[in-house]
């Protein structure tokens, strides 16, 4: 039997090494959000009993961690062994599935950008579904719990619809002691408190039903509102000074998460 032995090797040796480099990282990186995920839903019980799955009444984020990371850890096989061992059909395949992701991207943008309201009432849908299921699923909760805090935004709408959670609706029936309240993470915290008041939501829809202005407190107010003007208003940081004392006052913020989604969807076509 005879083998024709290439002089030069089909795949150039910097491209192959850089190429092998970098997809091994792609590769462990994929597997480690897959052991992320499997830990998860051991620590929950799912490997044990998969009929919890059906209990979970909204998004398990574990389900991201799995999927994305099966998708990078095949990705980063193909381009890993295909580099090192110059399989040219692994190659192709890399470079399809990149193609791939890659249009399905573009076409997922296009669409949110052509169908706006629909997506937008299928962002208000899905969070709404999700704030029905937050106590369902600790990871559902941190999740959301994240969001809210870092964009200061509460509810879907706003924190009245926080009371399509049994926890928290102001039902007379409901027995929990966060009846009337929004979770923590739609309060405004405060810089100068060092540890989490994680009560701070309790009963604040019960004494919100008349918002909170300026005038309700308009001695301190106005001081305060004085010594902004006075010593801040130039500053490069007043618009988060103004609201972490002013807003402060108030027990949650009045605007819902897909709302800040529908804001910044709209901005760049007006």
């Amino acid at each position: 039997m005879y083998y024709y032995r290439y002089e030069n090797a089909e795949v150039s040796c910097c491209y192959k090494y850089l190429m092998f480099s970098y997809n091994i990282v792609f590769w462990l990186l994929g597997a480690a959000l897959i052991a992320a995920g499997l830990w998860a839903w051991s620590e929950k019980g799912v490997l044990q009993d998969l009929s919890v799955l059906t209990r979970i009444h909204g998004f398990d984020p574990v389900w991201a961690l799995l999927v994305s990371g099966a998708v990078m850890f095949i990705l980063g096989f193909a381009g890993c062994v295909g580099a090192l061992r110059e399989n040219l059909c692994l190659l192709k395949a890399f470079s399809s599935m990149v193609g791939l992701i890659f249009l399905l991207e573009v076409l997922a943008v296009v669409l949110v950008l052509v169908f706006q309201s629909q997506v937008f009432d299928w962002i208000q849908a899905f969070f709404m579904k999700n704030i029905r299921a937050y106590r369902d699923d600790i990871d559902l909760q941190n999740l959301i719990d994240s969001l809210q805090t870092s964009t200061w935004c509460c509810g879907a709408q706003g924190p009245d619809d926080w009371e399509q959670n049994p926890y928290f609706s102001c039902n007379s029936t409901n027995a929990s002691r966060e009846r009337c309240g929004v979770p923590f993470s739609c309060c405004v915290l405060d810089p100068a408190e060092s540890v989490l008041n994680s009560q701070c939501g309790y009963d604040v829809r019960k004494r919100s039903k008349v918002r909170p202005t300026l005038s309700s407190d308009w001695p301190s107010s106005s001081l305060l509102l004085l010594a902004l003007l006075s010593s801040d208003w130039f500053s490069s940081d007043w618009p988060s000074l103004l609201s972490s004392s002013l807003i402060g006052r108030v027990p949650s913020p009045l605007i819902g998460c897909p709302l800040l989604s529908s804001d910044w969807l709209s901005s760049p076509l007006h």
